[in-house]
């Protein structure tokens, strides 16, 4: 029994996948595509577990298409041209079932090994399956992502966990041998995080952890198991979201010496340093903000420079970064703004740009009154002129509340001077 559990019930057909009924339900984008026998490029994009490779297996398999599969880990721009030479032969322009290429965490390819597929793309030798935990906006060359389709996956929830759990007491070959008796779930749910691998990874350690097979399972019992094998830090999935959260909550709450024992623990597991810095530089902006705006130049900095340099070095930069983010003051106003104003645009739709401050780049605009009686703020004192900027509908609202610092207290006193009682600042 070498091969793992999450991999004995890995499903083989739509109808046997679990979860992300968005996706591959009656009505789900995916079904639809598989149905019409059109498959696109695409990048699925979600946390570990969520059945990434799974549904791109089982796409390949009922859209009756020859599929290819390589680890971003450890392939080159060679092996990603043997297998586009092969998909050429196999399929291509000749067909419409053109090959599947699928790439796991494609995110860990290089520009020059993205620009690679680019062409196969185009051309449709290959139809590409990226899957990615990170955003694929940041990691994927735009020239690739624009040839692609972007579907999100989503954590497992409580009732698709549960539901493989009683899958695997039923239906695996081993498991279903003994005698198995869920009395409490909870525990299990919690430490899967929704991820189903790492669920079913759980449940097998436990179940193999009893020497009989008559076997009640509980929370403390799971609970028991689990801490006495303790699994280390993964940068492809288990404990990576864990740490990278308790990481950046220690920044959050001004704490240098937590932000970097969690540091180093990442460091020492081999996380990608371009993911520590990113989740740098937007806290940076997220909960310090105009408190203190040099903390965005400092975590933009500390991107620029841990990839250009790497390991071993970078730790250093990324130690200086999280000790100066923790210590700095903080502020989320900025983040806040931003939420309520999205939010507001929800409520009220496309409002109507009020006309004397459009643009008016052609006679018939300036006709219709596009423009007129703009202030120009710099004609007048303080270089401040006192003019509605907002639709009228949505006149006066108050997005951005400045926060409690010495910096925005500036920011406050500085618009209750210019709008006096207009914002009620």
């Amino acid at each position: 029994m070498n091969e793992p559990l999450a991999e004995r019930l890995r499903p083989k057909t739509l109808n046997d996948y679990v979860s992300q009924s968005h996706l591959v339900g009656k009505q789900g984008s995916l079904t639809q595509h598989i149905k019409q026998g059109l498959i696109p490029s695409m990048i699925f994009w979600g946390p570990p577990g969520t059945g990434k490779t799974t549904l791109a297996n089982i796409i390949a398999t009922e859209s009756g298409r020859p599929f290819y599969t390589l680890s971003a880990i450890n392939s080159g721009v060679k092996d990603i041209r043997d297998v586009i030479d092969k998909a050429k032969q196999s399929g291509g322009l000749f067909t419409t079932k053109n090959p599947i290429l699928f790439i796991d965490e494609i995110h860990r390819f290089s520009k020059s090994q993205q620009d690679s597929l680019l062409q196969a793309v185009e051309k449709g030798w290959i139809t590409l399956i990226g899957a990615t935990t990170e955003n694929p906006s940041f990691e994927v060359i735009s020239a690739l992502l624009s040839r692609c389709q972007v579907y999100i996956l989503n954590a497992f929830d409580k009732e698709d966990l549960e539901t493989l759990l009683k899958r695997a007491i039923e239906q695996d070959e081993f498991i279903s041998k003994k005698t198995i008796k869920l009395k409490e779930t909870s525990a299990l749910i919690k430490l899967s995080g929704g991820d189903a691998r790492k669920l079913l990874n759980i449940f097998e350690l436990i179940v193999n952890s009893y020497d009989y097979d008559k076997i009640t399972i509980t929370d403390t019992s799971v609970l028991e198991r689990v801490q006495s094998n303790t699994v280390h830090y993964d940068k492809t999935g288990e404990q990576h979201y864990d740490i990278i959260s308790a990481f950046i909550k220690s920044i959050r709450g001004s704490d240098p010496n937590a932000a970097v024992y969690w540091l180093a623990r990442m460091v020492e597991g081999g996380e990608d340093v371009k993911f520590i810095a990113r989740r740098l530089l937007i806290l940076a902006s997220e909960d310090i903000g105009n408190a203190n705006p040099t903390a965005l130049v400092i975590a933009n900095n500390t991107f620029q420079a841990v990839s250009t340099i790497g390991y071993p070095e970078s730790r250093i930069i990324l130690s200086q970064c999280a000790t100066y983010l923790a210590c700095s003051p903080k502020s989320n106003a900025a983040y806040k703004a931003i939420g309520m104003a999205q939010q507001l645009v929800k409520e009220t739709g496309n409002l109507s740009v009020p006309l004397e401050i459009r643009n008016a780049p052609t006679k018939l605009m300036k006709e219709l009154g596009y423009g007129d009686n703009y202030k120009y703020a710099h004609n007048y004192d303080l270089n401040f002129a006192n003019q509605e900027f907002l639709p009228d509908e949505i006149k006066n609202t108050k997005l951005y509340d400045p926060g409690n610092n010495a910096r925005e207290e500036a920011h406050r006193t500085f618009l209750k001077q210019r709008w006096k009682d207009k914002y009620g600042y």
